[in-house]
C-alpha cells in the first residue's frame, strides 16, 4: 500500500507542465475570454490565484481565486448550453496547496485518501465540503453554470468548489436561475459566440466560522459576437440576499463595480465590446 501511495504521488508531481493554478491566463487558457483579454487587475484580490480548470486533460473555463476569502472573484467561459446529466461530485483545486501537487481538479476523497494530503493543509488552501454544510438560506452558488456548458465533462468540471459562492438560497433557485436559463438563451440569439464573466463583491459577513466570505452582490457579463463586424453586450447584478435581478448595460455594470470595489476602472472586457 505505501509503495502504492508513493507511485502515485510520484506521478502526480510529474505533471508540472501548463499548471493548472498560472502566472497568466494569457499564456495558458485565452480562450475563455473575448479578444482574449482578462478583465483589468481592477478586480483582484490582495491573495488572488489565476486558476485554469483543468477536467479530463482539457481546459474548460477560467477563474480568479481570492485565497483569504476563500470565494472566486469571478469565473469566464463561453456560453455552450448543451444537455447532459448533472453530477453530484464536487472537487477542490490541488494547486492551490502548492505547485508540486497534480494540476486537474479532484475530489476531497481522492486527495485525502489515495494521495494522502492532510486535511488542515486543504481546508487552509480554500473551501472544502464542510463549508457549506448546515447553512440557513443559503446554498452553493456557481459562478459558470452547468447549464452553460454543452456536454457532461464540462459540465461536471463546474463542480469545482473554486467555482461556488454562498448564495442567497431564494436567488440561485428564483430570479438568478431565470437570467441563466430564460434570459440568457433569449439574449443570445444570433449570437455566433458568448463569452461570459461571472462574479462577486466580496461582503462583510462570512459562512463556516468565518473561513468563507459571503457575498454582497453577485454579477455577471456577456459580449456576444454575432459576425466579425457586429457585436452587443449585457449584464446583471443582483444583492445577495434578495430576490431580484437588475438588467444593465455592460458600461452599467463596470460604472456599479467601481463603486462596490472602490476603484477607478473597471474592464471587464476588451474594448472592442460595446459598453452600450
Amino acid at each position: 500500500m505505501l509503495l502504492l501511495l508513493l507511485l502515485q504521488f510520484s506521478i502526480c508531481c510529474l505533471m508540472l507542465g501548463n499548471s493548472e493554478v498560472v502566472t497568466s491566463f494569457e499564456n495558458t487558457c485565452p480562450q475563455f475570454f473575448f479578444r482574449e483579454t482578462p478583465p483589468n487587475d481592477a478586480i483582484k484580490s490582495a491573495n488572488p490565484a489565476q486558476i485554469c480548470q483543468l477536467y479530463k486533460n482539457q481546459y474548460r473555463f477560467a477563474t480568479l481565486y481570492d485565497r483569504d476569502n476563500c470565494i472566486p472573484i469571478y469565473s469566464a467561459y463561453v456560453y455552450q448550453p448543451g444537455y447532459g446529466k448533472r453530477t453530484d461530485s464536487w472537487m477542490v483545486e490541488p494547486q492551490l496547496m502548492g505547485s508540486n501537487y497534480q494540476k486537474e481538479m479532484a475530489t476531497e476523497w481522492m486527495l485525502l485518501n489515495d494521495i494522502g494530503v492532510d486535511q488542515g493543509l486543504l481546508n487552509e488552501s480554500q473551501a472544502v465540503l464542510q463549508d457549506y454544510k448546515n447553512l440557513t438560506n443559503f446554498n452553493r452558488g456557481h459562478l459558470n453554470p452547468n447549464g452553460h456548458q454543452p456536454n457532461p465533462d464540462y459540465k461536471a468540471a463546474t463542480f469545482t468548489l473554486t467555482n461556488i459562492v454562498p448564495q442567497f438560497m431564494n436567488l440561485n433557485g428564483g430570479k438568478w436561475n431565470n437570467y441563466e436559463q430564460e434570459v440568457m438563451m433569449s439574449r443570445t440569439e444570433g449570437c455566433a459566440t458568448t463569452y461570459v464573466i461571472a462574479g462577486v463583491v466580496p461582503g462583510n459577513n462570512y459562512i463556516a466560522g468565518g473561513r468563507v466570505n459571503k457575498p454582497s452582490h453577485i454579477w455577471s457579463a456577456a459580449c456576444c459576437e454575432i459576425d466579425n463586424n457586429h457585436r452587443k453586450s449585457w449584464a446583471v447584478i443582483a444583492l445577495n440576499d434578495q430576490n431580484a435581478v437588475e438588467l444593465l448595460t455592460l458600461g452599467e455594470l463596470e460604472e456599479k463595480l467601481v463603486e462596490l470595489y472602490r476603484k477607478e476602472e473597471i474592464l471587464l472586457f476588451d474594448s472592442d465590446c460595446p459598453r452600450q
